[in-house]
């Protein structure tokens, strides 16, 4: 017997409960003249993600003001099911004291030594997620 699976979509508000609960996404940005995703810890801080980054392509993309995505799942590959989360907005770089002093967590630091002198907001346009769950038919 083969189990079935469907997809459901997600609200804006479970999306953000679920990011809340991953320390690890995929900033997906261009860099020169092609598509680049790089694994990202992050922060969820209202409607935006926050990212502590050194100098590099992340740092130019804010810089110009790009359009970018981020996305951050959970799958159980036993199960399989999980679910993903992706975040599209217009990157920009926290330079306002008070904005970083809202923005920054102690607790939430760059996994990599020397790369968090800089700290980048994602702004959500849009929010979209989907979960793979077994379907209740149990079809074929």
């Amino acid at each position: 017997m083969t189990t079935s699976r469907e997809t459901d979509e997600l609200t804006v508000g479970e999306c953000s409960r679920l990011l809340d609960t991953v320390p690890i996404g995929r900033m997906v940005f261009t860099e020169g003249d092609a598509p680049a995703v790089h694994p990202v810890n992050f922060l969820r801080h209202e409607n935006s993600i926050i990212v502590r980054t050194g100098a590099g392509p992340k740092l130019e993309a804010a810089r110009r003001g790009d359009v970018v995505a981020f996305e951050a799942d959970e799958i159980d590959v036993d199960a399989r099911t999980g679910w993903s989360v992706l975040v599209v907005g217009r990157a920009e770089v926290v330079n306002d004291v008070d904005e970083l002093l809202a923005v920054l967590d102690v607790g939430h630091r760059p996994w990599v030594r020397r790369r968090g002198a800089h700290v980048l907001r994602i702004t959500a346009r849009r929010v979209t997620g989907r979960r793979l769950v077994l379907d209740p038919g149990g079809g074929a």
